[in-house]
């Protein structure tokens, strides 16, 4: 029977050191071991077959390499997946895997599903939400590095640093691809004023016709709520029986859902899109957005990309830690980390077909 292979037998292939190998294949290579070297490192663990043991790391580092993940209805909801799989993707890489725990949106079972992630000896945890909301953290997250996604700390001297969507950047260049085009009646369907990403979007929209020196005219921002019914509704209060001088040329929805009732309130008034009216979703939903007849001209929320964020910073939290966790102070609660309170990352702009120029004499 072949022997396995060790970590000296990748060493004395690379031409390395055995701790260079260790550093290399554990995820700290960078900054410790040259580049050449890592890459040699990596080449001869390839040819002979070589993984370090899991369960060995862990008991020489003191390191489960778990991350727990508690989210209030991410994994029961069709929606917001994308925000886990960024974060596994980037644990994996670094060699951790992640266990989740879903609430489905009962905030009394926080604290319990935090302790049970924490019994488990997990590294450190994340929060994910369905939606931009505030939270009001479970205390016990603080008893190891921690971060929010999609979600900030209602508590701002907790500590938290949050990943969240820039949502204010995102109303702004919704509006602008519309102004871009020669729209200057544009009305928004923007949601309700429950969650804050509405109001967040409204100001970035108005910051937008400040920007181009435009007045946003009064009546145009409507909180129509969030499903298709909303939109079809408040799309109905804008436009039916109002001749084309006096009606909006485009509208911006708070999400597809509501997009899809205006294309229908549209259908419904005979009026073409994007000749007669431009509309824009946001969230760029999945199935949805991009096979909508026309395709969905959109604001795509950065899901994948704010779990890739969070659980980035929260490794280079963990990197960084003394493995005897000789920093935590009384109770458990980890010293700072100078870590930013708060990430915004930026909305992408998906245009498609429902938005096009203004049409002809309503500049």
């Amino acid at each position: 029977m072949n022997r396995k292979a060790t970590a000296l037998d990748v060493a004395k292939l690379a031409g390395v050191s055995r701790s260079a190998v260790s550093l290399v294949l554990n995820g700290r290579g960078d900054g410790n071991v040259a580049k050449e070297s890592q890459v040699r490192i990596r080449e001869a663990a390839a040819t002979l077959n070589y993984t370090p043991n899991a369960i060995a790391v862990s008991l020489r580092n003191r390191r489960s390499r778990i991350i727990g993940i508690v989210s209030d209805q991410v994994v029961t909801s069709p929606f917001d997946g994308n925000i886990i799989a960024g974060a596994d993707a980037v644990a994996r890489s670094q060699g951790f895997v992640t266990v989740v725990m879903d609430t489905e949106l009962d905030e009394t079972r926080d604290e319990s599903a935090v302790a049970t992630l924490l019994d488990r000896q997990v590294d450190g945890l994340m929060y994910v939400t369905v939606g931009l909301r505030p939270l009001h953290v479970p205390l016990n997250m603080l008893r190891v590095p921690s971060v929010l996604a999609n979600c900030f700390d209602d508590r701002p001297e907790a500590g938290v640093p949050a990943v969240i969507p820039d949502e204010v950047r995102g109303g702004r260049e919704a509006a602008m691809h519309l102004l871009e085009l020669g729209h200057r009646d544009i009305a928004v369907l923007a949601g309700d004023g429950v969650t804050p990403a509405a109001p967040r979007r409204i100001q970035g929209h108005r910051d937008a016709f400040e920007a181009a020196g435009l007045p946003v005219r009064p009546g145009r921002i409507l909180e129509a709520g969030w499903d298709i019914d909303a939109g079809f509704h408040g799309a109905m209060k804008l436009l039916d029986g109002v001749a084309a001088p006096d009606r909006p040329t485009a509208i911006v929805c708070a999400n597809d859902r509501l997009a899809i009732g205006v294309v229908l309130a549209a259908n419904r008034l005979g009026l073409a899109i994007p000749q007669d009216l431009s509309i824009m979703g946001y969230d760029d939903e999945f199935r949805i957005a991009s096979t909508m007849v026309p395709a969905l001209t959109t604001m795509a929320l950065p899901l994948r990309e704010m779990g890739a964020a969070a659980m980035t910073g929260l490794l280079r939290e963990l990197s960084e830690e003394p493995e005897d966790n000789e920093d935590y102070g009384d109770g458990g609660v980890p010293a700072e980390h100078g870590r930013p309170a708060q990430t915004m990352v930026p909305c992408r702009l998906v245009v498609r077909e429902s938005t096009g120029p203004v049409p002809a004499g309503q500049a």
